[in-house]
């Protein structure tokens, strides 16, 4: 029997005190118990997100965010700009095409990042423009671009910069206001430590300036509802009030050990594991490596459905596959939620053992002794 090691790029590993907090009697939300818990829930997730802005608690999946990002910042028949470069990049445009917008595709090559100049020209192409929608991280295919330098060619617009942040924030650098971005969106299941089903999202004054001008055609995730609710501590709809009070274990956490230590920390984990891949002789997908997330190519001769399958299932491991067009071609490992660097070189060894009882020609332990190599040094 073997204990089960997450690593998959969501959900990830959740604290034994968060998860005490889900195991605690139901209480009501329309309570000052429960308004005094979100509005302290707010103040960690402007922390997170580095922001001044309010920050919305949707009870819903991280999806949901960015559904409200779409229907509450762009009409009906207005030009939106979609960067593809992964299957949830994808995400925004269909989102948009859903909702009526007129979506720009933007696509790029999968793994690599689109870079700010390629968003220049897009908007100088389409001066339409209203919003352009991007991923901090690409889950997809483990690949991170330069949100700062983007936000500023945008800032020179009169578009707005949505960014989708749900493997990205709290484990990548992010500062919302610095740098410039209009709308973050959040899912918990990620690097806040937390089961699925809260999404969070925050816009800055130019976007709510836009989201002002639109009346959404939506219910349950129109943000002016949560605006006026957030006034009172409340929100609009009934919350997941229980993963309310879970969420504030793992953000006061985050709090307690400070952000830039986990980015740190998290950046190691990835290190660590980049440098095992390049040990045991495999190849990086990304051109750009997220630290949240590291894509590792399927070596030839290797089943790549068997891998993940055999670490799960003989060596006790969850890791990810590849999407779409890379279903078979790429594994993923998550660097996020509550691991530790002995949990790294645990997944690495499972890693080389799953290779091995593949027919690979594997060197057990080379990849161990780099991800030991680098762990220890940090």
């Amino acid at each position: 029997m073997y204990k089960q090691r997450l690593f998959a790029p969501g959900p990830t590993p959740v604290p034994e005190d968060t998860l005490l907090e889900l195991a605690r009697p139901m209480f009501h939300h329309r309570t000052g118990e429960y308004r005094k818990m979100l509005e302290t829930l707010t103040g960690n997730m402007q922390y997170i997100l580095q922001t001044g802005q309010e920050v919305y608690t949707i009870t819903a999946s991280g999806s949901a965010a960015m559904e409200a990002a779409v229907a509450n910042l762009v009409a009906r028949g207005e030009t939106m700009i979609a960067v593809r470069g992964g299957k949830f990049g994808e995400r925004w445009s269909e989102l948009g095409k859903a909702f009526g917008a007129n979506v720009i595709d933007l696509d790029v090559e999968w793994g690599t990042a689109v870079s700010a100049e390629q968003i220049a020209q897009a908007l100088q192409a389409n001066p339409e423009t209203v919003a352009v929608f991007i991923q901090h991280c690409e889950t997809s295919t483990g690949t991170a671009c330069d949100v700062e330098a983007i936000a500023q060619a945008v800032a020179e617009t009169d578009a707005c910069l949505v960014v989708d942040g749900i493997t990205g924030v709290g484990a990548l650098p992010f500062a919302m206001d610095d740098w410039g971005v209009d709308v973050s969106v959040v899912g918990s299941q990620k690097a806040l430590m937390l089961p699925a089903g809260l999404a969070f999202i925050a816009c800055s004054d130019k976007a709510w300036a836009k989201i002002d001008s639109v009346t959404p055609p939506t219910y349950y995730v129109d943000l002016k509802a949560y605006r006026k609710s957030l006034a009172k501590w409340d929100n609009p709809w009934t919350p997941a009030n229980t993963l309310v009070r879970a969420a504030l274990a793992s953000t006061n956490r985050i709090r307690e050990e400070g952000l830039e230590t986990v980015w740190a920390e998290t950046r190691r984990r990835a290190e660590a594991t980049r440098a095992a891949a390049k040990a045991i002789g495999l190849e990086l997908l990304s051109s750009s490596p997220s630290d949240s997330v590291t894509a590792i190519r399927v070596p030839d001769g290797i089943d790549g459905a068997a891998l993940p399958k055999t670490m799960a299932e003989e060596f006790g491991t969850r890791i990810a596959g590849g999407q779409a067009h890379l279903k078979g071609k790429i594994i993923r490992f998550s660097h996020m939620g509550y691991v530790d660097a002995f949990e790294v070189l645990a997944a690495v060894g499972a890693l080389e053992m799953a290779l091995g009882r593949l027919g690979a020609a594997v060197e057990y332990g080379a990849g161990v002794a780099a991800a030991q190599k680098v762990l220890a040094e940090g």
